[in-house]
């Protein structure tokens, strides 16, 4: 496949950046001794076979797999940046992902739930008005999330590295240089966020729930969790077409509000973060170029700050 086709994808963590195509991924984090630490490998396994091309079936599958890996990202970069020993390889904690993933559900979906029944039982309004109300308290929810917690330091960090790996994206799809200097320049929002899902799926999810109409308290909520599968595959479908068509005037105006949710969740980059992020980057698309060679199924990587600074300038 022409590398300029392929489609990548990045994700902040603790210091850091994780890169990733469809077969690679890189994470590239800042030691205590302003030391870069970069591991590298080739994906494979069951959720990137056939099942990973099927309609909306792998928006579901895509989540899962973005959300196993990022979890794995974020316990290296930690590590890493507490100056542990940190191997990615290691045994995922399903438990503390099954805890996250049943936090996020609560505080998204079923918290917002209750209120819209609440509104309708006190306040007596419709069921179609009921789940509008639902849907609002949904956005406001994950935006007051996303609002307060940038105000943790750690976390304003890791913003940071969200906007930086936007920037090196954006670099790359535009044939520019990949140096600190050259890819300071471009956005720091990108139309491929996936921070965009969570606008998609709370919009959807005002649709569909409408269209069930007043459910009593127990059936409510039993719909909200039986439909999520249904509201990630359609979201995921419709940012594969906006992204697909992004130069589209009326597919520009249809992304304005991701890139508007993206000023919370991103900051600018200083220069050495940037130089986490390409250098994230470039052992990505060596991994990705060697997929088939034994010798690019797993490498790691240590470099000073100062060498790989100078070596992107």
């Amino acid at each position: 496949m022409n590398e300029k086709v392929k489609v990548y994808g990045g994700q902040a963590v603790i210091e850091g950046v994780m890169m990733r195509s469809r077969r690679a991924m890189a994470v590239a984090v800042r030691d205590p001794a302003g030391e870069i630490q970069i591991i590298s490998h080739r994906l494979t396994g069951p959720l990137r076979g056939r099942i990973a091309n099927i309609p909306f079936l792998r928006g579901v599958v895509g989540l899962i797999d973005a959300f196993g890996i990022g979890y794995l990202s974020l316990m290296y970069s930690g590590a890493v940046a507490a100056g542990e020993d940190a191997e990615y390889d290691e045994p995922v904690a399903w438990g503390m992902i099954g805890l996250s993933v049943a936090l996020g559900i609560g505080m998204f979906f079923i918290l917002p739930a209750l209120i819209g029944q609440g509104a309708e039982n006190w306040m007596g309004i419709s069921g179609g008005m009921g789940n509008i109300v639902e849907g609002i308290a949904r956005l406001i929810v994950v935006l007051v999330y996303i609002w307060l917690i940038g105000f943790m330091p750690d976390v304003r960090r890791i913003y940071g590295y969200h906007g930086d790996a936007h920037k090196t994206i954006h670099a790359f799809e535009a044939n520019a240089e990949l140096t600190p200097l050259s890819v300071a320049r471009f956005p720091r929002e990108h139309p491929r966020c996936g921070t965009a899902i969570l606008l998609v799926v709370v919009v959807m999810s005002v649709l569909i729930f409408a269209a069930l109409g007043p459910l009593p308290l127990l059936m409510r909520l039993a719909t909200r969790l039986i439909l999520l599968p249904v509201l990630a595959g359609l979201a995921y479908e419709y940012l594969r077409i906006t992204a697909k068509n992004v130069d589209n005037s009326i597919v520009r105006l249809l992304v304005l509000p991701s890139l508007a949710l993206q000023r919370l969740t991103t900051r600018e980059p200083d220069e050495k973060m940037l130089a986490v992020a390409i250098t994230a980057f470039e052992a990505m698309r060596k991994i990705d170029g060697a997929v088939g060679d034994a010798g690019g199924d797993q490498r790691r990587h240590q470099h000073q700050a100062g060498a790989a600074e100078r070596a992107h300038q």
